[in-house]
Parts: C-alpha cells; structure tokens; sequence
C-alpha cells in the first residue's frame, strides 16, 4: 500500500499470543439451527474499524473491548460456539461456549503511515486481523476472531473475521453496535432474536419459481484466459453530482419514470464490467444481488433477527444486448429482480436448496453486494465513531462492493477487482 508520499510502507504488527473469550455467565448449550440462507454462504468476513480519540489514549483499548465481548457473548451465546455438520448435511452450530477468540496486537508505526484503509489491500489490511495458523476450512475455524491493535499514534484497529452463516450485514451490525454499547455499560438497543426456525423449508418444499442465480453459465468468450492476468483491485468513487448524472441517464430516453442510486449505479457497473472483460455478444450475462427479504417475509422478520435474511436476486441477459441497449434496459432488469423478491419467491429459494443443495454458481456473473446502508460508522466503544471502517478484501473476484462514503454518507465507493487489462478499460468507463 502505498502511503501518502507515494513510498510502498512496509509496517509490521507484533500479535500477541490468542486467547479464548467465553460468555461471562453460563450459556445454553446444544445444536443451534441455521437456515438455508444461512447456509449459501459460510464465507469469512473482514472487517476493521479504527478508533482514536484525542481524550482518551489506547491503552486500555483490548481490555475494554475484550471485558464487553465476554458480556456481549452472554446475548448472542451462539457466536462463542463451534460449526459443525448436521445429520442432514448442513452446517450448525454445537454451543460449546468454547469461546471467540482475541488477539492483542501492536504496530510498529502510526496509522496515517498505513494509507488509505477504506480501501481493500488484503496483504497490507490482512495484518489487522488474525488468521487461524493451519485451519484448512470454515470448520477448523472459530465462527469469530477479534484483533485489537494498538498504533504509535494513540488510535487502534479492531479487525474481525466473523462467518456469514452467522449473519448478514444488518445481523453483523446490530451485534458489532451492541458489544459497543456493552463496552460503555449501556443496555442494548437491539437484542437479538435468535429463533432461526420461521425460515425453516418447508415439509413437503415447494419450488414455484425458476431460481437462475443457481444457474451455471457456460463460458463463451474465454475469459479463463483474461484473468489468468494478474487482478488489480481498485476504488472508484462516486459522488451525489455522478450519481444524479446516471438516473439522468437511465431516464432520458423516457422508458422509466423513477430510477433510484442503486439501480443506476448496478446497471452502469454491469454494463462496464461486462463490456471490459471484453464478453462475446451471445455470452448470457447474469447480474446478482442481495435484497433484504426482513420486511418481506410473511410475517416479516422480528427486530434483531440474528441470522441472514437477505435472498439472492439475479438477472440474465446476453452481454450484446446489454451493451447495446441503453441504460434504461440495464436498470429495468434491476428493478424486475428487485420486484421478484417476494414472501413466496424466498420460500421457494429456501426449498430449492432443501433439495437441491446447490450454492449459486458464479460463472459469468457478476455478484454486487451493498453496505452502503450499514451504519458501521456508529459503533461506539467508548472512543467514539470509528474515523474509518471497511472490508479488508473481496470475498470473490466476480463481487463488487458498494460502501458508501464521506462525512454525509452521500457518496459512493465501488471496490472491485479485475485483470489488469479490463481495469484499463473499466477506468475509462467510468469517467463520466
């Protein structure tokens, strides 16, 4: 990463030995369910916020928010147990109480040294989390791992690496907030909810819709041989006057009467991605998303629900036609799978995979995910808000990431990462 003389830093982080952080009282023990949303996708998130405080120096920063993560894991038990494999098949949780696990860290320089953090660079970023040494896959691995890091200048680094199955982006923020509010002896405002079992599939499933975001692509256009290239992973920002320019966009031509950010934007993206890994023009093209499904299950999920309840949309067309239609096509196949999203659309998601057990196939896709909406930025652990927060990498390199940015929020940054010659294309795109 490069710093702001443009030198590449080479900063080294002293981890302390981990240690376990079990609940502080006794909890339940026993198989904890995870729904199939939950299921789709165990994949390890990380994240870091840093903190600093001019009152208030760092060095009771991992006692503190190692003493709230005891207190917190007496609500949200589940997150101190183990994944394991049910009789079914699927993962689940055995609540040992074993523990999350904690690390203390220091770094050898202060944080402005380090760059830019909002913007993912896994070798650079990776330090401020711990990883465990020799685990070879999700079960081998705690379902969460905090690492508190003390820089030179008086901030600190909370880096975690949590589950997925555990939680969505709300799930996580809501837990994230109330191991805050624990760590500044307040009640939580967001219990959780932990009952999973209202997205259990149903007996006998029933599968009423076609559900192509597990549909796997074939590849026309060879794009193995692009991304044999090495990937370069940038940040593009997107400010309210870029944005208001694309709905202007996507509405000129008079098709839409009312577009929104997200639409625009997915659209606009799609259209560049596919048009820099230079897609054939009969190459199916699919586009997926995640839409919070809380408010629309029936009965719409209960405040706090702790666990995913956001269902994967897609869309698919042929790249051709993508690309030669104007963005007011683009952004119709967005909103048709938003309005796809219904109670019966995502309990017949949750039965295809009861049957199925296929996870969505991301060939010739492109999957965005948004944490625009997420208030990390308001976590509180006694420092106030953190003065950054971001993902340290990509989970894929089909998924881009949308997080919103700037003191108002107004702003969009979109993370993504391609071969190097579709970023030289990609970059000039999105000059508008």
């Amino acid at each position: 990463m490069e710093n702001s003389n443009g030198n590449v830093l080479k900063f080294s982080v002293k981890q302390g030995e981990p240690t376990l952080v079990p609940p502080a009282e006794e909890t339940e023990k026993g198989l904890y369910f995870l729904s199939n949303l939950d299921q789709n996708i165990a994949v390890i998130v990380r994240t870091i916020y840093y903190f600093r405080s001019d009152e208030k120096g760092n060095e009771k920063a991992g006692e503190v928010i190692r003493n709230a993560l005891k207190r917190v894991l007496v609500y949200y038990y589940p997150l101190a147990g183990r994944l394991t494999i049910s009789s079914e098949g699927k993962l689940i949780v055995d609540c040992t109480g074993e523990g999350a696990v904690f690390v203390e860290a220091e770094a050898n320089c202060t944080m402005k040294e380090i760059g830019d953090i909002t913007k993912p660079h896994p070798e650079t970023l990776g330090k401020l989390v711990y990883d465990i040494p020799g685990a070879k896959n999700i079960l081998e691995m705690p379902i969460l791992v905090a690492q508190v890091t003390t820089f030179k200048c008086g901030g600190f680094v909370l880096g975690l690496c949590m589950n997925h199955c555990m939680f969505d982006g709300i799930g996580a923020m809501e837990f994230v907030n109330s191991w805050g509010e624990t760590a500044r002896g307040l009640p939580l405002s967001v219990p959780p909810f932990l009952d999973r079992s209202t997205l259990k599939a149903r007996n006998p499933p029933e599968i009423e819709y076609l559900h192509q975001e597990f549909a796997e692509l074939e590849d026309k256009s060879c794009t193995a041989d692009i991304h044999s290239e090495e990937m370069l992973y940038k940040s593009f920002c997107f400010d309210p006057e870029k944005l208001d320019q694309l709905k202007m966009k996507a509405m000129e031509n008079g098709v839409l009467d009312r577009c929104t950010t997200f639409e625009a934007l997915s659209a606009f993206v799609w259209k560049a991605r596919t048009k820099a890994l230079k897609f054939l023009p009969d190459q199916e093209t699919k586009l997926l998303f995640a839409v919070d499904g809380r408010h629309k299950f029936k009965p719409p999920l209960p405040k706090g629900y702790f666990g995913n309840g956001f269902v994967l949309t897609n869309s698919m067309c042929r790249a051709g036609e993508l690309l030669e239609k104007p963005l007011s096509f683009a952004v119709g196949q967005v909103k048709d799978a938003i309005k796809m999203i219904t109670d019966g659309y995502m309990r017949s998601a949750i039965d295809y995979f009861e049957v199925t057990r296929v996870r969505p196939s991301l060939a010739s896709t492109l999957l965005i995910t948004t944490w625009s909406r997420l208030s990390f930025h308001t976590t509180d652990f006694g420092w106030g808000e953190p003065v950054l927060s971001g993902p340290v990498a990509l989970p894929e390199k089909e998924v881009i990431l949308f997080l919103s940015h700037g003191k108002e929020r107004k702003s969009i940054n979109v993370l993504l990462g391609l071969p190097t010659s579709a970023m030289k294309i990609f970059e000039q795109l999105v000059q508008i």
